[in-house]
């Protein structure tokens, strides 16, 4: 007889096929971005706070739970409105980062400021992601950190109540989750911070001015004026709420299925002024063949049903490789993207994982260094392995749009931004949205 508490294997998934062009009209979940940097900032306030259609995913719900077992009172009880009460930070507590970056980095200094022992942990693959520039930018600042000499989970940040802050030099150059991390809290440090990185340039940049900015309508006081150095003065973080944007890089997929199908894909509730990179996807998604338009509905991407190859440098938003990747395998000629090394450290090591899955289903791909180039010849179906990475996902459900028979092995991974994503694209496919 087998074990009975032995882990359900997932079911394969099979990518609906498109047999006409999409039309459809999608409110999709909050930035998983901004929820992150929400909740940060509303457990650091000095009053209570609201987030309205916060992203609920498990890296939203890990980063909640981490700081409940830091102190604050984080209500995620109600779906569209969230409330999070500061107290004082304290321990021990554990904090279960999952897979989820934002987690994994935005807490440990948060949890220098707090009273007591704080262990970090998680999912196996979480160990092999980049946190040493971290940790060592940390010890410089005061706080206490065991942590192996991989400079790695599993690690102990051994809290004082407070954090010395003053200058410090980083190689962000892995993540740019490493600079926010340290800004975040920074107007709880004594002295606040000054944040020199030294390296290679930091990706995907949109996401530090995201911190910027969200900071700032915190009530800090930083200065971004110097490239490569941010500077944030010590002081209160005020209480707010705060609307949380749909998600950029979740409907990025739905957006290509304009694309490939020649049909016509609108999100709606998007901002007139968006603290994500969309003037980037906008401009990506022009140059592969798609209208972008922005009007009184939503975010609206158009399709000819012929995608361009591309060309591109996506080291500012390498978040949308994926589907990119899968979009230019669908394309009229070659495209060659560049300047994606650090996705290597992401969920999965991305750009080995894009080659291999797609040229096990009939693609010309090689892999680079820092990128991919791609040469459209016809695809076939089969099993799409997805590492647990749920950009994995979305690249092979824009793949099967065109593309019978591609078997998803996990598309329960989606659940880590978009446990909805199955249902949402299905239904897209099917013009039951």
């Amino acid at each position: 007889m087998g074990n009975p508490t032995a882990t359900p294997q997932p079911q394969p998934w099979t990518a609906p096929t498109a047999s006409d062009p999409v039309a459809a009209t999608l409110r999709l979940p909050g930035s998983k971005s901004m929820t992150a940097r929400a909740l940060v900032l509303c457990a650091l306030a000095s009053g209570p706070s609201t987030l309205a259609r916060p992203l609920r995913a498990r890296d939203t719900e890990l980063m909640a739970g981490g700081l409940r077992e830091l102190g604050a009172h984080v209500s995620i009880s109600d779906d569209d409105r969230w409330l999070v009460r500061p107290h004082p930070l304290a321990g021990p507590a554990h904090v279960d980062v999952g897979l989820a970056g934002t987690v994994m980095r935005f807490l440990p200094p948060v949890a220098g400021l707090a009273a007591g022992r704080v262990t970090f942990d998680g999912d196996p693959h979480a160990r092999t992601r980049p946190l040493g520039p971290l940790i060592g930018a940390l010890r410089a600042l005061g706080v206490r950190i065991d942590a192996p000499p991989t400079g790695s989970l599993p690690l102990v940040v051994l809290g004082a109540g407070r954090v010395a802050g003053g200058d410090v030099v980083i190689d962000a150059s892995a993540s740019s989750q490493l600079v926010s991390g340290l800004l975040l809290a920074a107007p709880r440090f004594d002295r606040g911070v000054v944040v020199r990185h030294q390296g290679p340039p930091v990706p995907s940049a949109p996401h530090v001015r995201m911190t910027v900015q969200m900071l700032r309508a915190a009530g800090a006081a930083v200065d971004d004026t110097t490239p490569d150095v941010w500077t944030v003065e010590p002081g209160p973080l005020s209480g707010r709420g705060w609307e949380i944007e749909p998600d950029l890089s979740g409907a990025a997929p739905f957006f290509a299925a304009a694309l490939v199908t020649g049909g016509e894909v609108t999100l709606q509730d998007w901002p007139r002024s968006s603290l994500q990179p969309v003037e980037q996807l906008r401009d990506l998604l022009h140059r592969m063949g798609g209208e972008v338009t922005l009007g009184t509905g939503g975010l609206t991407v158009r399709g000819t049903g012929t995608v361009r190859g591309l060309d591109a440098d996506l080291s500012d938003v390498g978040e949308l490789t994926p589907v990119l990747t899968a979009l230019t395998l669908l394309a009229d000629g070659p495209s060659r993207l560049t300047g994606i090394g650090h996705i290597r450290g992401h969920e999965t090591d991305r750009v080995t994982a894009l080659a291999k899955e797609f040229t096990a289903l009939g693609a010309d791909i090689t892999e680079t260094p820092d990128g991919l180039e791609i040469r459209p010849r016809p695809l076939r179906g089969g099993t799409f392995r997805t590492y647990a990475d749920h950009r994995m996902a979305h690249a092979a459900a824009v793949a099967g749009l065109a593309v019978p028979g591609i078997e998803v092995d996990d598309v329960a991974c989606t659940s880590k931004t978009m446990p909805e994503f199955p249902a949402l694209w299905s239904g897209m496919v099917t013009g039951k949205n």
